[in-house]
Formats: structure tokens, sequence, C-alpha cells
């Protein structure tokens, strides 16, 4: 878990700062009073601030910043932070007179939070003017599944994109083949039951060196996506999931099913596969277990797919070539696994909202969204499936999985304001199974505290 004193020291710095080096004024900017062609100068000598959650498309994006610049003439302050930092620099920012002109923004529930606040930028009357958007930026290959999740309807009924998707992540089983051949002659799991068995085996042999498996265990509500995903493992296909409550209620905010039988089971399943991981496992975020697991010492990890390349690049793993992927092997049903996005958008109150414009188009073009794409391991642009910077750089099992996982996966996303206290109850109840208790008894406790959570 991150050190609190330094992340509180970092929030206080950053409200004394005021947010980012925005300039404020935002709502003076009207895009629909722009004319003429469009053209990558008109915003020269603009300085822009940027604000991004620490990630491989960051990392990405980091190398190539020049390029926009020299494209554009203007100049990039750009401000990153590791994850569990980022939420509430960001949150405090936005909501400055001094927010920053472009931002990163999680494509769930965070967006319905910030959109009835009233500090995201629409983006539509921006892709409507051709004075603003390149003729070849082609909003239509991004698919509507993932646009859909940040569009609400306007005053006047027209939709309002809020958001450019710029990465998306499944859930899938990484494996260090080195240890499944020591431990299992090789034979890969592809039950859940066959899975936690064989961790259980690594781990009691590996005598605290080698692990059988590990997950993320820190009380962070950004947890919610991974756990979704393995709780998706045990719930059936043809079972129907209502939005905006997703699995976990049944038709209202007052009627959780926490102790449906098959989330009890998923639940279960996560908290068996972090029982198997070191003894700080309830400490361990997704910095430390791909750490971990780009170590060579871990057997079994379950988490995002954007991992992957990373696992297969030697300046930051030493198993390289040594790791597998697949979907998650098979609960006691035919399930599926969760898919969750990134975005990118605008500050209502960004003082440079033209010129952010403009580098949100640079950032989610077809050729940056295939480049990133290939770092991440997922790129939300349908043209990157053919394109042979995106294919080529992917190893072919790791595309493969991806591949199989999307195809039956569902959203994480729950729509609700305030959904963060629920995510918690969700979170605190996997911790609790963790440190020993019953399954169906912290799930019936956990549906009591959801209803009080969500008052």
């Amino acid at each position: 878990m991150p050190n609190r004193k330094l992340a509180a020291a970092g929030l206080v710095a950053v409200v004394a700062l005021g947010g980012c080096a925005g300039t404020g004024g935002g709502d003076s900017f009207d895009p629909n009073s722009v004319e003429g062609a469009f053209d990558w100068k008109r915003y020269e000598g603009t300085t822009i601030s940027v604000m991004l959650s620490e990630h491989p498309w960051t990392d990405g994006l980091k190398e190539r910043l020049g390029e926009f610049e020299a494209k554009t003439g203007i100049k990039v302050d750009l401000q990153t932070y590791t994850e569990d930092l980022y939420f509430d620099k960001m949150e405090q920012a936005v909501r400055s007179s001094s927010s920053p002109d472009v931002y990163m923004l999680p494509m769930d529930d965070t967006v319905v939070s910030q959109h009835s606040a009233g500090v995201i930028e629409p983006l539509t009357p921006y892709l409507e003017n051709s004075a603003l958007t390149a003729p070849d930026y082609d909003f239509a290959d991004f698919p509507r599944g993932l646009i859909d999740s940040s569009t609400f309807p306007g005053a006047d009924g027209k939709a309002l994109d809020h958001q450019i998707p710029i990465v998306t992540e499944a859930y899938i089983l990484f494996y260090n083949k080195d240890l499944v051949d020591q431990y299992e002659g090789g034979q890969v799991p592809t039950t859940m039951a066959a899975l936690l068995e064989s961790a259980k085996k690594i781990t009691d042999a590996g005598s605290g060196d080698v692990f059988g498996s590990v997950m993320r265990g820190a009380r962070t509500d950004t947890l919610r996506d991974t756990l979704t995903g393995v709780v998706l493992n045990q719930i059936p296909l043809d079972r129907k999931i209502d939005m905006p409550y997703n699995f976990w209620f049944d038709g209202a905010w007052d009627k959780p099913v926490l102790d449906d039988p098959q989330i009890v089971q998923g639940m279960s399943d996560y908290a068996e596969l972090a029982k198997y991981g070191p003894a700080n496992r309830l400490n361990l975020d997704w910095q430390d277990t791909t750490a971990l697991f780009a170590q060579g010492k871990v057997a079994y990890y379950i988490d995002a797919s954007t991992f992957g390349p990373m696992f297969e690049n030697p300046a930051e793993s030493k198993i390289p070539g040594r790791v597998g992927y697949a979907t998650i092997p098979k609960g006691a049903v035919e399930g599926s696994t969760a898919t969750w996005s990134w975005g990118i958008n605008i500050a209502k109150n960004a003082g440079h909202k033209g010129a952010g414009w403009l580098f949100i188009q640079w950032a989610t073009s077809k050729e940056m969204t295939a480049t990133l794409g290939a770092l991440t391991g997922a790129a939300p642009r349908l043209s990157s499936a053919t394109d042979p910077i995106y294919v080529d750089a992917l190893q072919a099992e790791f595309a493969t999985a991806v591949a199989d996982a999307l195809e039956t996966s569902r959203t994480s996303t729950v729509q609700r304001e305030g959904w963060k206290a629920g995510a918690f109850v969700i979170v605190d109840a996997m911790m609790a199974i963790v440190s020993g208790g019953d399954p169906a008894e912290v799930m019936a406790n956990a549906n009591s505290e959801m209803v009080s959570a969500l008052k």
C-alpha cells in the first residue's frame, strides 16, 4: 500500500498549485465559432497542460511528445502520477479554476460523476467541426460500444461524447512456462479448480522463494475491475446482466446480490489465488504484482492484458519469451471475463481547449493508436487489428488470448455516482476472505454493508 504520508503531502502540493498549469477561462471558448480549413499549426505558440496516470500507454506517449510539438508548435506541460495518487490529484485539479487542459479518465462510473458535476468538456462540437478535426481522424473507427460508456444526452437530446478511448484491457491468465514445466510437467491448468490446486502446490514447494500465484490485494477501489473479471468467470454467459447495476444488484440499488452463490464462488477464487502469494499479499498493488511476475518468482497471475507487452520486454522483465498467455481457466460454468478502458478528454475549465483537442487527435490517431497499442496490447481502434505496427509487435499467443477474452467479455463498469463506496465494500470483502473469513458469511455481511454504503 502506498505511503499515506507521502500521498497526503503530494495532495497538499497539488492543491496549493491550483491543480495544473492551465490558465482557466475555458468556458469562453466556443468550438462552433472556429472557422476555416483544418490546420495543425492553428494554436502554434500555446502551452497546454496534460495530466496522465502512469501507464504503459503514458510511457510510450512520452517518447513521442517531441513529434507533436514539432507538428503543431504547441508545448506540452506533462504531469504524471502513480495510479493510486492520480485519482485524488485529478479529481482536485479538474474542479479547480486552473484545471488541466487534457487528462486521462477511466471510462466507468468516474465519468458519470464528472458528467453530473459538469467538469468535462463535450467533444461532439469539436468532432463535427471540420476546422478543428483533421479529415483523416475517422472517429467511426472507434467501436461504438467503447464510446457509449461516456456518451450522454445533451440539453437538446443530442449525444455528447466526453472521451476518446486510449486503451482497453481484458483480464487474462499469465503463466511462467519455466515454473509450469518444473512443477507441473508443462501442463497448464484448464479449470479454475485445477489452477487453485496447482498454485497451492507450487507455493508449498517454493519455500518463500517462488509462489504459485499472485493477485492485487491492496485496499484500493481500482482493484474492482480485476475482481470483476475473476467473478465473471463463475457467472454463466447466458445470465442477463442489467446496466447500470452490472451483476452486483437485482434491478435496484437497494437490492444487492453479493451473496449470490456464483458471486461468492468468484470472490473465493480470487481470494484463494491471493493467499498463495507472498506474506504481504494485502499490500500489493499492480506495480508490485507485475514486478514479482516479471522477476520470475510467480507461476500464475491474472490481471489486465495491458501488462503482456511489458513481460516480453527485456528491459522490464527477466522472463521474455518464457511467458504463456491464456483466458482465465474455466469455472464451474461457461463464464467470461471483464473489460475496462481508459479514455482521454478535455476539462471544462481548461484554458486551451482548441490546442488540447489537437493533442487528443494526435494521441489517438490511427498511427499512434497502433503504436501505443503495441505497448499495451489493447488498441481501441478497429483499424489496429490489421495494422502491421500493432499486429507484428505482439506475441502470437498473447494476441490470441486477448482476442478470445474480448470475444465474450463484459464490462466491469457500474454506472452509478458514488460507486467508489460500493467498490470498497467488495474489495473489503475480498480482503476478509483472504484473512480467513468464510466466503458465504463474508459476502452475506457485505450485502448488508452495500445497502448502507450507497445511501
